[in-house]
């Protein structure tokens, strides 16, 4: 049974973990080194001890990224990671050791995430022998108790990696990372190399682990039916950063968040003769060395805020606009050679020319006003000149909105707190679903 229907509101539990700030940037170190990949760009939350709190998003979102930050198995860039009470950032040496007693992890793949060469016995064995857990003989009887809690029999105890199962290996897994009686548990996608049936199983063996050691457990998935069985709060990310966060049924029932809305809406439905609003989102995420200055989603968001001229553009020409701007941004990633750069001084660069016709093919069709005409012209000479830099620069100008400028806030979007980070929940613009109305379609 889901933890969530265990307990009645979670939100007046003791507070475990408090993630205040946290940033997670790799490279970009040296004058002449690219910028930084943002895997986590500032979030902040919290998991109540003895709560599942998941975490869902797109592959490359930072889900796992963040996972690894709060147990230390990664040096935070910035911000603050408070594990009851004792910020585990600022430690290290013998209190950092320490510390890790109480914070493990499950990873995704439970074929390379075990050694090969050692029994299922030395590998569940290895944090007793890494923290000097008691005697020898005490560590071979807790790895026969744990063997058995995970529903493994105690004559696997010299048996190898490769001769179980994925399901018994993930169990092999989890065996490893309850050694040391943590408190916390990261469980990275525990299930999602599994089959449908074994994943079932897993999933009850973590409910009931969880019941009888009282865990808390951060949750990182893609397969949200998972997410909404087993969560008690869910985090919905996007490149970075926190879209949406809430308690489970109302999140999945509504959704707040433009981005949410679109994770939900692909959610295959059993009833195939059921109407669909499904959404849609265009092109792939930003790369995250290079992520919009304003929300994160705004390249792709459906609900976003149009500057002032443009807000009865018709819809056609906008998306248009829209997916100029992208192939622009994408232009500015290209890496030049020396040739290409003596091109570029001289008048001769040619590198770009291909963009006149993906403009042709952009507006095929399309209708475009004289005062949309005039800039997408100007930012295609601007390309074609090997400066696709500033083209960005000048589309930013002419058809950026807030979305594009400014970081919004984490508004709270109900009466249990939920909170969601989009401009469109202030006073000042129209909500989400009434911009998204135009937006969705039934199939």
């Amino acid at each position: 049974m889901s933890q969530q229907l265990q307990r009645d509101d979670p939100t007046e539990e003791e507070t475990l973990i408090e993630v205040e700030g946290l940033k997670k940037y790799y490279g970009g170190d040296g004058v002449f080194a690219p910028p930084p990949v943002q895997a986590v760009d500032g979030v902040d939350f919290e998991i109540k001890r003895g709560e599942t709190f998941g975490l869902v998003g797109e592959s490359g979102s930072g889900k796992s990224t963040l996972g690894r930050t709060l147990i230390r198995l990664e040096q935070a860039t910035e911000g603050t990671v408070s594990f009851d009470g004792t910020d585990i950032t600022e430690l290290s040496g013998q209190d950092l050791k320490q510390w890790r007693r109480n914070a493990q992890m499950v990873f995704q793949d439970p074929e390379s995430s075990l050694n090969d060469r050692m029994t299922v016995g030395e590998i569940i064995r290895e944090p007793l022998d890494a923290h000097d857990w008691k005697t020898d003989r005490d560590r071979r009887q807790r790895v026969r108790e744990l063997l058995e809690k995970v529903g493994l029999q105690e004559e696997h105890y010299f048996r190898y990696p490769h001769q179980f199962s994925g399901g018994q290996r993930q169990r092999v897994g989890i065996a490893r990372a309850l050694a040391l009686n943590p408190e916390f548990v990261v469980l990275d996608e525990p299930v999602s190399a599994l089959d449908v049936s074994v994943q079932a199983k897993i999933i009850t063996l973590l409910e009931d682990l969880q019941e009888e050691l009282d865990l808390t457990y951060l949750f990182i998935a893609h397969d949200l039916s998972v997410v909404r069985h087993i969560c008690d709060r869910v985090a919905v990310m996007y490149l970075g950063k926190i879209m949406e966060l809430g308690e489970t049924e109302e999140l999945f029932n509504a959704p707040s968040n433009p981005y949410t809305k679109s994770l939900l809406s692909a959610i295959p439905r059993p009833d195939p003769t059921a109407t669909i609003d499904r959404i849609t989102l265009p092109g792939t995420p930003p790369s995250p060395r290079d992520p919009p200055q304003g929300c994160q989603f705004s390249t792709r968001c459906p609900a976003k805020i149009r500057p002032d001229p443009y807000q009865d553009l018709d819809d056609d020409v906008w998306e248009a606009i829209e997916r100029f701007r992208e192939i622009v941004r994408e232009r500015t990633r290209v890496e030049l050679s020396i040739t290409d750069r003596v091109k570029r001084r001289t008048g001769s660069f040619s590198k770009h020319d291909d963009i006149e016709e993906a403009v042709a093919d952009l507006f095929d069709g399309v209708d475009r006003p004289a005062s949309v005409e005039e800039p997408i012209e100007r930012a295609l000479e601007r390309v074609k000149a090997g400066h696709p830099s500033e083209a960005r620069d000048l589309l930013r100008e002419e058809f950026g909105g807030v979305c594009d400028s400014e970081r919004p806030e984490h508004y709270t979007v109900s009466d249990t707190g939920r909170k969601s980070y989009c401009h469109r929940h202030s006073d000042e613009y129209a909500d989400v679903d009434a911009r998204l109305g135009r937006e969705t379609r039934g199939e």
